[in-house]
């Protein structure tokens, strides 16, 4: 599940996580590791939505990502952080690097402020989801942002105006209902509009503009995950829902249809007997003349079901059409207003009647932008539409994020209702995505057939702890139209396909708000709302934080003359200790639409913690019984008292105003009429009286928890506001890594509420002085509690290195919880890292406050690079069990390990990195030193702290500071103090390496090759830019011919024995090496699907001795050790060789020489010769073969 503690951290800044990283692809770039990329993009040939591929990343094997403050993150091919690199000027502003969930954010301390304010989206600093969105700088040079603005249009227009001038920005859209626009800022410049952002008077709020995805969809079939547009099914099978529906069943059918006819499974399936659709259209309400627009993939308009429904459509994605090459939005279209006509009628939506707006936000990757989303929601409004459908969903976070924004405003502005789905993630509470947690949204649960709820369907509260869903529909087993080109769904009839998911219950919902739009043309979305709420039909035992009121229906809803002007009541949270709560009411208003009065007898039930009965006392009414005017209004008090004994957690529940007739009126006391505790994933639906107005309501008790004030001094004693404060839980799940505006109650002066425990609390506080870093490393947290930070009790860090090395990244890093300090804790085994990155521990002080924390339980790691030409020193020093105050170290060599690195380079006026990464027993951090001048002997010197590990990773950079060669492969290890360890990079002679964890292996029809095709002469892969080209056959059959590089996945093999081919070639440019310029390789061998593991690729490899520029002297003899890897290096056949003077326009003969076992070549190079090219030929014992071909493999002097 999505932790929703994690949600509610991240608005207010992020999550102390575990350090876990994204795993971001070196793939195309000739590194034999398959790491895959994270970017969900297009296969080759558009093969469908979602589809996972290898992109194009940077040779570098990582990537880096650039802030909106200009500041660049760099993460290795592991997605681990390993260096921030300030914009200039901006070198003594840290930057706080933690996880959260999985993802990694990167937050200047300038920034933390603005985030908890609110007007900064957080999202704008989580790299991974930056990397995910695709916008890393490898594959996009711009960063998209939202700027809301401050004022009247005019001002506004003037904000904006400056604002693009002072950062050299582009406006992509205006978005009026946000007060804003979708601005585009160049990376280069990101720091200028960080400066304008910070400095422009007018500016409410600055948005990442970022990236609804579809879900990946393999064969056909539904997606198998919690999907952002709303398929979880997997593939070829139901949902399930509860105790599994069976894949390919149709749900049964619950009921028969109002209309007077049992509806057919195929109807049932549909789901639209199942809301009683065919009643309303006997009642002649079926959507006709009501404008409902459709935001998702595009609609094929080329179905009959929808040919003559579709009125208009509009692209906001930058596809060619709005044609749908997805199958998403045809299925949901037609499952709103599709008319049957493929069917007969069978598959009918449930209005019909309706006139589909074509909204395209999602692309033919099912990819769109929350700019587009927005836009679709405007461009929809103002086409009159009364109802707009949007199954898709991200995630929520509190606050109003863009999309929510807009759907909020267009709901006040136009009054078009927004329905929205629930989203697939459930069944854990705290799920609801956005845009269904936007207040006005109707947002839409779902449920089979038999109104059990679907285990997929996301369960509130939102991130703000708002009711959500509202209601449920339909969403399992959905049978509705197929687009021509499209690839979701299972094949149900001719033209149709089945799917599940929220997606698919969210049309059957605005069908039904289109209907009652048709009936009450004056109503607005808001009082549709009210009514599809209040006339729902509930399922036995689920909360209305899963299911709101209940499942929609529409037959009811037409039928119905009272509504609740509240769709939902909430009472918050009640604070612990409950001896001291004060009833709290609401006041519920019913509407009389009808022309006579009516009588309601009121009634509700309540549950509290798994499904327990509500306390007697808990929720009272002021009557039980209410006459409300005709065409007027009338209402009841909803009171709960939580001083009541009871359990502490949540209690929700639904107030159900019932016509009168003649039976006793219940007691005001709630207690009574309370729902059976049931699981709701088999309980069938309640029977809901046709007359019966629901209403949810919820409150929450809160567990035991106490006020802890925190203060904060910086270094003149002053109070100094402290957004960059942890608490973090040593047992338990309470944490939080910011403090908001709205907990600060005095300048420096914050009131938090947290949970009884022990914790630990620390934080980073600025001033005109420094950095100061203060911990409390124990909190044991009884009753309220008062806490001061003072910078004054902080004292200064400075650690200096051997040989008057320069510092220029520090790295502070606080693990609490278990790791390196060897406590087990209760986060099973995991420990949280937060870190900050910055220039230079000048002006940094640290401090201890209060009792030191448990033996095991907390640790600290600092450290950072030091450099001087191109020798570097890496200093760790690991503090068990404390945190310091201040820290004063002079290093001397015998502390030191010397990694020594002779480090090649072929090409002219090439410059070197080393990249090295300490890791230790739950995290890995790096630095990326200066460039220094290529080739040269690079000196690596690191300290060696007990447990902890080291990567030394080296880059080739061009004249652009990008890496066009890049050796990030080298395995962690641990090394002794004054001992050295030599190794040669980047000198040839360049060719693929296969054994160990490099070559091919077949599973079944499935072949995944991953073989370095530039491994150096010492056996190290290189990542390298180069132009690529592989292809691979079987018997002539061509399987797959790409780009690429030898790192893919072959499928469909053939079911028979085959002999296959792959063959790759690859051309340097020579700005990147002289050597191997071009490289030509291929096998050949004989597979059959029994072959399961390992297949027989066999290399040769040639080991001359070079210089550091890969050159050998003219005019000399030399001789050249061969090696052989794969089955060959033991089941040799034979072995030639040629070698080629001219770049491989003649060939000769080169005889191999076998001595005691060991080959050779000996070569007496020309006098006039500039370069050496090789060409082999090897051939195993059971026939398998390699060849290469090497041109310019060195060069001579």
């Amino acid at each position: 599940m999505r932790d929703r503690t994690t949600s509610a951290s991240l608005a207010a800044l992020l999550v102390a996580g575990l350090m876990a990283g994204v795993s971001v692809a070196a793939t195309g770039s000739g590194l034999g590791v398959r790491t895959e990329d994270t970017a969900t993009v297009a296969a080759p040939g558009g093969s469908g939505l979602g589809a996972r591929t290898t992109g194009s990343a940077s040779a570098a094997g990582g990537r880096y990502v650039t802030l909106l403050t200009g500041d660049r993150v760099r993460l290795d091919a592991r997605g681990r952080v390993t260096g921030v690199r300030q914009a200039p000027g901006r070198e003594h502003i840290p930057v706080s690097v933690r996880g959260v969930g999985g993802d990694q954010y990167a937050v200047p301390a300038d920034a933390a402020a603005l985030i908890g304010q609110g007007v900064l989206d957080i999202r704008l600093f989580d790299v991974s989801g930056l990397i995910r969105a695709g916008y890393d700088d490898t594959r996009r040079g711009t960063l998209p942002l939202i700027v809301s603005y401050e004022g009247k249009s005019a001002q506004r227009r003037s904000t904006q105006k400056s604002l693009v001038a002072d950062a050299d920005a582009t406006v992509r859209r205006e978005l009026p209902s946000v007060a804003g626009a979708a601005i585009t800022v160049p990376k280069a410049g990101a720091d200028d509009m960080w400066k304008a952002l910070t400095e422009e008077q007018g500016i409410a709020r600055v948005w990442l503009d970022g990236r609804f995805k579809a879900p990946a969809d393999e064969d056909g079939a539904k997606t198998g995950e919690a999907a952002k547009i709303g398929e979880v099914a997997k593939a070829g099978e139901a949902a399930k829902t509860g105790e599994a529906a069976k894949a390919g069943q149709a749900a049964k059918t619950r009921e028969a249809a109002k209309a007077g006819e049992a509806a057919t499974t195929e109807e049932a399936g549909s789901g639209v007997a199942q809301i009683g659709a065919p009643a309303a259209w006997a009642a002649g309400y079926d959507g006709k003349g009501v404008k409902v627009a459709v935001l998702d993939t595009g609609i094929d308009t080329t179905h009959p079901d929808l040919a003559s429904a579709v009125k208009a459509s509009k692209n906001f994605t930058g596809t060619d059409s709005t044609d749908d090459m997805a199958g998403h939005g045809t299925h949901v279209a037609a499952t709103l207003a599709g008319s049957g006509e493929r069917s007969g009628g069978r598959y009918k939506g449930v209005a019909p009647g309706a006139e589909i707006l074509n909204a395209k936000v999602l692309d033919d990757n099912g990819e769109g932008s929350d700019s587009g989303v927005i836009a679709g929601l405007e461009w929809a409004a103002g086409q009159g539409a009364k109802v707009a459908n949007l199954s898709l969903g991200q995630a929520d976070t509190p606050g109003e994020d863009p999309v929510e924004a807009a759907v909020n405003a267009l709901s006040k502005s136009t009054g078009m209702l927004t329905v929205a789905a629930a989203g697939n993630e459930g069944p854990d509470a705290g799920t609801v995505d956005s845009p269904g947690a936007a207040e006005s949204a109707l947002t839409v649960g779902a449920v089979d057939g038999e109104d059990r709820l679907a285990d997929f369907s996301s369960t509130g509260p939102t991130a703000d702890n708002a009711l959500k869903p509202d209601l449920t529909a339909p969403g399992v087993d959905i049978v509705s139209a197929r687009a021509a080109h499209g690839h979701m769904g299972d094949p149900a009839a001719d033209g149709y396909v089945s799917m599940s998911g929220t997606s698919m219950a969210t049309p059957h919902a605005a069908g039904a708000a289109a209907i009652l739009a048709q009936q009450h043309p004056d109503w607005t979305g808001a009082r549709i709302k009210q009514a599809l709420t209040a006339s729902t039909t509930p399922t036995t035992g689920a909360t209305v934080y899963q299911q709101g009121t209940g499942r929609v229906d529409v037959s009811r809803a037409l039928k119905g003359t009272v509504a609740s002007e509240q769709t939902s009541v909430s009472f918050g949270k009640q604070l612990w200790p409950h001896t001291d709560d004060r009833p709290l009411t609401r006041h519920i208003t019913y509407r009389n639409d009808g022309d006579h009065p009516v009588t309601l007898d009121l009634t509700a039930g309540a549950t509290g913690p798994g499904g327990s009965t509500a306390p007697e006392g808990m929720f009272t009414l002021s009557t039980t019984q209410l006459t409300v005017p005709a065409g007027g209004t009338a209402g009841v008090d909803l009171t709960t008292d939580t001083r009541v004994e009871a359990a502490d957690g949540t209690y929700s529940g639904t107030l159900v105003a019932t016509e009168r007739n003649g039976a006793d009126p219940t007691p005001a006391d709630l207690t009574t009429a309370r729902p059976t505790p049931a699981d709701p994933t088999t309980a069938r639906p309640a029977t809901a009286d046709p007359t019966a107005v629901r209403t949810a309501f919820g409150v929450v008790r809160e567990a035991e928890a106490h006020d802890l004030t925190l203060k904060f001094l910086d270094r003149a004693g002053k109070p100094v506001s402290a957004p960059l404060t942890e608490i973090l839980a040593y047992s338990g799940t309470y944490w939080t890594t910011n403090l908001r505006d709205a907990e600060q109650i005095s300048k420096g002066v914050y009131r938090v509420r947290v949970p009884r425990g022990d914790y630990v609390v620390d934080t980073v506080l600025e001033d005109a002085e420094g950095t100061s870093a203060l911990v409390r490393p124990r909190l044991s947290l009884t009753r309220d509690t008062t806490v001061v930070f003072d910078a004054r009790k902080a004292k200064p860090v400075g650690i200096t290195a051997p040989q008057g090395a320069k510092m220029s990244d520090g790295q502070l890093n606080l693990a609490v919880g278990t790791g390196n300090t060897g406590a087990t804790g209760d986060r099973g085994g995991d420990a949280h890292n937060s870190t900050l990155f910055w220039g230079t521990f000048k002006n940094l002080r640290t401090a201890s406050l209060g009792p030191n924390a448990a033996a095991g339980r907390l640790s600290t790691q600092l450290g950072g690079l030091w450099q001087k030409g191109s020798t570097t020193y890496h200093l760790l020093h690991n503090l068990p069990d404390r945190f310091p105050t201040g820290y004063r170290h002079t290093t001397r060599m015998n502390e030191l390990a010397l990694l020594k690195r002779n480090f090649g380079s072929s090409a002219a006026h090439r410059k070197g990195i080393v990249n090295v990464l300490w890791s230790g027993p739950t995290l890995s951090l790096g630095t990326v030193s200066d460039p220094f001048p290529l080739p040269t002997t690079a000196k690596i010197y690191v300290t060696t702290p007990k447990g902890f590990k080291w990567t030394a990773n080296l880059g080739q950079r061009n004249v652009s500071g990008d890496d066009d060669i890049f050796y990030g492969t080298e395995s962690a290890r641990s090394y002794q103090a004054v001992r050295t360890y030599a190794a040669t990079y980047n000198v040839g002679v360049f060719s693929p390496i296969t054994g160990g964890p490099y070559g091919a292996r077949r599973d079944g029809d499935t072949l995944d090759l991953c073989v370095p095709d530039l491994a150096d002469g010492a056996g190290h892969p290189a990542s390298s830019t180069a132009k690529r080209h592989t292809k691979v056959t079987a018997d002539g059959s061509t399987l797959l011919d790409n780009d690429g590089d030898l790192c893919q996945t072959v499928e469909k093999l053939p079911s028979a024995q085959s002999r296959y081919t792959i063959r790759t070639t690859l051309t340097r440019p020579p700005g990147v090496a002289t050597t191997t310029s071009r490289l030509t390789a291929a096998w050949t061998f004989k597979s059959s699907p029994s072959d399961a593991g390992s297949l027989p690729l066999s290399t040769v490899r040639f080991h001359p001795k070079l210089t550091s520029t890969g050159t050998a002297p003219a005019g000399r003899r030399t001789t050249i050790p061969l090696s052989l890897q794969g089955p060959a290096a033991t089941a040799l056949k034979s072995l030639t060789v040629k070698v080629s003077y001219d770049a491989g326009k003649t060939w000769s003969p080169a005889p191999v020489t076998t001595t005691h076992g060991k080959r050779t070549l000996t070569l007496t190079h020309p006098h006039n010769a500039s370069s050496v090219s090789l060409k082999s030929t090897l051939t195993d014992t059971t026939g398998n073969t390699y060849t290469v071909t090497i041109l310019k493999a060195y060069l001579l002097t």
